[in-house]
């Protein structure tokens, strides 16, 4: 048999997250997945899962987790204190957490979100050939809430302890390459010199489907309504407050404010570890 994880605490957000559901746009339904893929591979990596597999994200205030049989993890991701049954274990690399043991995954102290990862992976239930918790749709699992049991699956061999990697720190500015999206015409010549001069500050209010900005508003030189089109992950939406908007991967898959610009996916890695506050600067690639 697998072992199943406990809830002890559940945290402000830890939602079931892999790869993503692609290929489903014509349908309403976004990607989903991992916020920060890279730190969700790097963490399946060291314990020898397929990288996709599906993992816990957790937001801001971590999680605890509590085995009904032994299991081998690796908090990465956001830097955050982590322990079991309240002793000091490593973060970012391999843990043996015993059965009935409690995996605390700390408040994070750098970046936004932790990734937990368990040899064999994240066992829910797929929908649309994925795990993932569509926060905008409602597919896929519901978030944690406390109480809840999680599946685990099987590991594909045994992880040798211990094992380091190299894990990139949450950016101290945010930049981001954009190109011009299907509506800059939309903007005044004003605006597009803002949008590359200027620096804005991540919002308290982003979350899963897109990251909000503070900062100068973009002036539109087309003020009419504009009938909604398809929108990508990383579209630059800007609303009627001027304020751009950077699509994530709940992202609706499609909107009626124009869109200023793309953001390359590459960059949304570090977007996801962007805390509030964060200053953040749009580049033309």
């Amino acid at each position: 048999m697998t072992a199943k994880l406990m809830t002890v605490r559940s945290g402000a957000l830890t939602t079931v997250q892999d790869a993503g559901r692609r290929g489903h746009a014509h349908l309403g339904v976004p990607r989903s997945g991992a916020l920060d893929a890279p730190a969700m591979r790097l963490a399946n990596r060291l314990l020898g899962n397929d990288p996709g597999a599906a993992v816990l994200e957790t937001t801001l205030t971590g999680c605890a987790l509590r085995p009904d049989r032994a299991v081998t993890a690796v908090v990465g991701g956001a830097h955050c204190p982590v322990t079991v049954d309240g002793r000091p274990a490593a973060w970012g690399a391999p843990v043996r957490v015993p059965a009935g043991a409690v995996l605390n995954v700390g408040t994070a102290t750098a970046g936004v979100r932790s990734y937990v990862a368990v040899a064999g992976g994240i066992a829910a239930e797929p929908v649309l050939g994925s795990r993932s918790t569509d926060l905008l749709s409602g597919l896929g699992p519901d978030p944690l809430r406390d109480g809840d049991v999680v599946p685990v699956g099987a590991p594909a061999g045994t992880v040798a302890l211990p094992v380091a990697a190299p894990w990139p720190g949450p950016p101290a500015e945010l930049v981001l390459p954009v190109r011009l999206g299907p509506r800059a015409d939309w903007f005044a010549p004003a605006a597009l010199r803002t949008l590359t001069s200027a620096t804005y500050r991540v919002s308290p209010h982003s979350n899963r489907v897109g990251l909000r900005t503070e900062g100068p508003p973009l002036e539109r030189a087309l003020t009419g309504e504009l009938p909604s089109e398809g929108i990508v992950l990383g579209a630059v939406q800007v609303p009627p407050d001027g304020r751009p908007v950077i699509f994530l991967h709940d992202h609706p898959t499609t909107g009626g404010y124009p869109v200023i610009a793309v953001v390359a996916e590459p960059a949304l890695a570090a977007a996801a570890q962007a805390a509030a506050g964060t200053p953040v600067r749009f580049t033309l690639g």
